[in-house]
């Protein structure tokens, strides 16, 4: 029912379980593995790593859990509920539940009696299916996965803009000096803010940008400021390496955040929410499109990603203009950005939740937005019978079309996991 999921498994339980399942000698050796993975990563990632990875972990476990309490609340039999994949390492049973945790931490699953109309089940149990509950509490439990995503989102951005405060563009100060640049040649130093150029008042870091650009090879005031007293130095604008007819300056910005009121943070939080939440769709838009995906496959071909796509992307958590980032991918941008502050951090992970609540509606299995779909239709015919009976849709009719999304999503998968190695995205 998510993208987090793994297709059902079989259930090497029994009725006869106790309540609690001990580890075995085999169970104990993963155990100690898993702890030592953990451990690896903290000695040799730092805490950025662990910092990333647990939140990773954290938003899969809120995602399924989401799935879990709604099921449970329409009352829907709920067999398992296991954090990771592969290999089980621990469980214990709690009533007609068992949980645990497996060897791969790279996903989590549900697993609710009664999806499809194709599923075998016990007729005593058939009355608690997903299948037989109501329109509403199928919709509502397949969409409490993205729900969880989108409320832990829009929790991280207030946090953000009221806690540590959000990079204002026109509000920026000089953070480095690149050497040999004009800027370095002028004496300009981290911590000055440019006022004019040439006379032109520099607002954000995108107007200076355009005012320096027409400039190359002139010698213009710059008027600027430094502990609180107004200098004027005069700059011969040097040129961009990569395109000579272009002026460059040679200085990095540094943007103090502002904090945002408590009240005036509840309208920007819904507006950055939307913002990303339109760049993600329109991301996934664009990826999916014969072009996207021919472009896609030229920058796996040539072992890297489209030059002209930066860290952020217009498909929000998507890495570039034209493709994904893996699990690994996200995670090690995720640690620079941890590395540049908490507000940066949070920041990535609204995104990332956001990107991956939108991702999950995408109206085909096996998403959850494919059990949205299907419920949808279901009810449609239901009201046009007019008769009142239920309708089911035939499931197996979209087994090839599932399989053809499961086999696109493993291709991407693996492909921006390759990428993400030998040609990984870095901050600007």
């Amino acid at each position: 029912m998510a993208i987090s999921e793994a297709p059902p498994e079989p259930d090497d339980s029994c009725s006869s379980v106790p309540v609690d399942v001990e580890p075995t000698r085999t169970g104990m050796i993963r155990i100690v593995a898993l702890v030592a993975v953990v451990a690896v990563i903290g000695v040799q990632g730092g805490l950025p790593w662990l910092f990333i990875v647990g939140s990773i972990v954290l938003m899969i476990f809120l995602h399924e859990l989401g799935h879990f309490l709604t099921a449970k609340r329409a009352g829907m039999k709920v067999t398992q509920f296991f954090l990771g994949f592969g290999p089980r390492i621990w469980s214990v049973r709690r009533g007609e539940t068992e949980y645990g945790i497996k060897a791969i931490p790279a996903g989590a699953y549900v697993k609710v009696i009664g999806m499809y109309n194709l599923d075998e089940v016990d007729p005593d149990d058939e009355p608690r299916t997903y299948r037989q509950k109501t329109y509403r509490q199928r919709v509502v439990m397949a969409a409490a996965g993205s729900t969880m995503h989108f409320l832990l989102a829009l929790a991280l951005i207030y946090a953000v803009l009221v806690g540590v405060g959000r990079p204002a563009l026109d509000n920026w100060e000089v953070r480095a000096v690149s050497p040999g640049s004009a800027a370095e040649v002028a004496g300009l130093q981290p911590g000055d803010r440019l006022i004019t150029i040439d006379g032109a008042a520099v607002g954000d870091w995108n107007d200076m940008r355009d005012v320096i650009l027409p400039l190359q090879g002139r010698t213009v005031p710059i008027a600027f400021e430094r502990d609180g007293a107004t200098e004027t130095v005069e700059v011969t604008i040097g040129a961009n390496p990569l395109r000579p007819e272009e002026g460059q300056l040679g200085v990095g910005p540094s943007f103090p955040p502002e904090r945002v009121g408590p009240i005036a943070a509840v309208g920007q939080t819904i507006r950055e929410f939307l913002d990303v939440a339109v760049a993600s769709v329109k991301g996934m838009v664009q990826l999916f499109t014969p072009a996207g995906l021919g472009s896609f496959a030229q920058q796996v071909a040539q072992g890297r990603q489209d030059p002209s796509a930066d860290a952020t992307g217009s498909g929000g958590a998507g890495g570039g203009e034209n493709r994904f980032l893996s699990i690994y991918g996200a995670a090690r941008l995720g640690v620079d950005l941890t590395r540049e502050g908490i507000g940066p951090a949070l920041g990535f992970l609204a995104m990332l939740n956001i990107f991956i609540g939108m991702f999950n509606l995408i109206p085909l299995l096996p998403f959850d937005g494919g059990h949205i779909a299907i419920a949808t239709y279901e009810r449609v015919r239901e009201l046009l019978r007019r008769d009142g009976r239920r309708y089911f849709t035939d499931v197996g009719r979209l087994l090839p079309l599932t399989y053809a999304v499961v086999a696109l999503l493993m291709m991407i998968g693996l492909s921006s996991f390759y990428l993400d190695f030998v040609n990984p995205v870095n901050l600007p």
